[in-house]
């Protein structure tokens, strides 16, 4: 009897057509959008995640996950001290442009940055100035968990959310 499992699968992985349905049911999950970011020598640099939740109260910790394949977050992984700005529901630009990978992430922003170095964006639902307490294996993602030094909310500002592929705004139910 021949061996049924293929290459791909012995390493853990998933063929092409699994990887699709995946990708199509992971984003009927609806998620905010966070901007991480933080100075580079004296420059903001930062990108988008849809990957972040919140994780414990005491200590005051949330994740994010980041790709193995970002050129960002190796730039950001050593900083004292990251900003994760909630993105606001009018933010949309700004979250692809955030998510680009060449050109002015921060062009046109309004954002500006705290004593640590973290970097924080205007007009966002929410803000948490943080720094990296572990990280983990996450496949072909890196989990990272950080410890939140501080938090300012902003209730009157709606959060963006991107659901299958697009953004949108949350409608109170009637």
């Amino acid at each position: 009897m021949g061996n049924t499992t293929s290459p791909t699968e012995e390493r853990g992985g998933v063929d092409p057509a699994t990887a699709v349905t995946l990708r199509r049911a992971f984003s009927s999950y609806p998620t905010g959008v966070v901007a991480v970011a933080a100075l580079n020598q004296g420059q903001p640099a930062g990108m988008a995640l849809n990957s972040f939740t919140s994780i414990s109260l005491e200590p005051a910790l949330v994740a994010v996950s980041v790709a193995r394949t970002s050129s960002t977050w190796p730039v950001l992984a050593d900083r004292p001290r990251l900003g994760l700005s909630v993105l606001g529901a009018d933010h949309g630009t700004l979250c692809r442009q955030l998510s680009a990978r060449t050109g002015d992430r921060f062009a046109g922003a309004d954002w500006h940055p705290t004593a640590e170095g973290a970097v924080l964006i205007d007009g966002a639902a929410l803000w948490l100035e943080c720094g990296v307490r572990e990280t983990f294996d996450g496949g072909d993602h890196e989990i990272v968990v950080l410890e939140v030094h501080g938090a300012e909310a902003f209730p009157e500002v709606a959060p963006l959310v991107f659901h299958q592929s697009a953004f949108h705004r949350i409608a109170a139910s009637s």
